[in-house]
């Protein structure tokens, strides 16, 4: 799947997520607003139905010919019909009802009272009905019947908003969603991008020593066998696979490093005593090239980490300053210890980094034009000295001008 359609289908996702809430929200409203109206209404035809008890009631005393009824007939409540039977729910006023309100009646005067509902051919009704009992001991029903609200007409204006917001809502999440699945997708491209440019640096930097292989072996085994010309086609053979051995385990070292599978460990040790044993490593490689290598200031630093990989640190700082010193030049180390930093200072006389380049050398497989003309290497070794001075909580700072380099490596204090 490309990045392009990822973010095409999170855009999607976002919003339709969004729109299932706003959904659900909307649904939960509208059943809230008609549990409210229900209630309300209910709430009504018992107070009408309770209207017409009162009015029986305070007419019991002069029950002479339909009194009663005509107290009644003589309430009136807005959008509301009232209804009073007597207990055989035979209608007393007004003298007749339809059918299912007497049915109605008939079951309140079993149970004592009756809720019901019905639709009359657009219209939805709802009655109420409840028996009581005067102080003559007179049984009656008391109905009341009412439309019910249409939710949809009484409300539009509040669903119209909710519409018209839910809308605007659900372009701005789509518009968002997409800005915001660019944003979160955009390191993906750029590691997709690293990884494509990493695979084409590693094939291109394992390429020239495989060819050289290819070539020496073609050669050797294309002429008689001399002892001398063997000698020097093995020991060419052997550099170009010390040197693909080299860029394979550098290689390694990365993917296990951004992996987290680079087993590591965090004890206290002292720094000294780690740069003293990168120093004689390198040494041998100094004398090889003609270049002094002198240590200075060496103060006990203890600091908290890795010795291995603190070690490769130091190797990799002085293996650089090293291999870019010409014949006749000096490396320096320094170990300090002050305000609370512990440093590591390999400064050198070599043929310097140009300025432009500074920032790019823990690049991978970066390598400046002066650098290639001067020695070989791969691109990887400041790299890996990157992660390790992370892993280290460490910082590495590089000065250079023509005439030589000064690497400052700052590790925090070791508890």
């Amino acid at each position: 799947m490309t990045l392009s359609r990822l973010r095409v289908r999170l855009t999607l996702w976002y919003a339709g997520t969004f729109a299932v809430i706003l959904l659900l929200l909307g649904a939960g409203i509208f059943l809230a607003i008609g549990i409210q109206v229900s209630t309300r209404l209910d709430a009504s035809l018992v107070a009408a139905t309770s209207a017409v008890i009162r009015a029986t009631h305070d007419l019991e005393a002069e029950r002479a010919a339909g009194r009663a009824a005509d107290a009644v007939e003589e309430l009136h409540i807005p959008d509301r019909d009232l209804y009073l039977f007597d207990s055989t729910a035979r209608p007393i006023t007004p003298p007749s009802a339809d059918d299912w309100i007497v049915a109605a009646a008939r079951l309140a005067a079993n149970r004592g009272r009756a809720d019901t509902d019905r639709t009359s051919g657009e219209r939805e009704l709802r009655l109420h009905a409840t028996r009581f009992v005067t102080p003559s001991g007179t049984t009656y029903i008391a109905a009341a019947v009412a439309e019910r609200p249409a939710i949809v007409d009484q409300y539009a204006w509040l669903i119209g908003t909710f519409g018209a917001a839910a809308l605007f809502g659900i372009v701005l999440v789509v518009v968002g969603g997409f800005v915001l699945a660019r944003q979160s997708t955009l390191p993906i491209e750029r590691s997709m991008e690293q990884m494509r440019r990493f695979m084409a640096d590693a094939a291109h930097e394992l390429r020239t020593p495989v060819a050289i292989l290819r070539a020496r072996s073609e050669v050797a085994l294309a002429h008689a066998r001399d002892p001398a010309g063997d000698a020097a086609a093995f020991q060419a053979i052997e550099r170009e696979a010390d040197r693909m051995g080299s860029i394979v385990g550098d290689l390694l070292t990365l993917a296990r490093a951004d992996a987290g599978e680079l087993p590591v460990v965090r004890e206290p040790l002292y720094l000294d005593d780690v740069a003293s044993q990168a120093v004689e490593a390198a040494r041998a490689l100094a004398e090889r090239k003609s270049v002094t290598l002198e240590v200075g200031a060496f103060e006990e630093a203890k600091i908290l980490g890795d010795s291995n990989l603190a070690r490769r640190l130091v190797l990799i700082v002085l293996d650089n300053a090293i291999k870019y010193t010409p014949s006749g030049g000096n490396v320096r180390l320094d170990v300090i210890a002050r305000d609370g930093k512990r440093s590591v200072i390999v400064s050198d006389t070599g043929i310097g980094i140009p300025s432009e380049q500074l920032p790019r050398i823990f690049e991978r497989f970066y390598r400046g034009e002066s650098a290639r003309r001067h020695a070989e290497g791969a691109g990887l070794g400041l790299a890996i000295a990157q992660w390790i001075a992370d892993f280290h909580g460490a910082h590495i700072a590089v000065t250079s001008r023509s005439g030589g380099t000064r690497v400052q490596i700052d590790f925090p204090e070791g508890v």
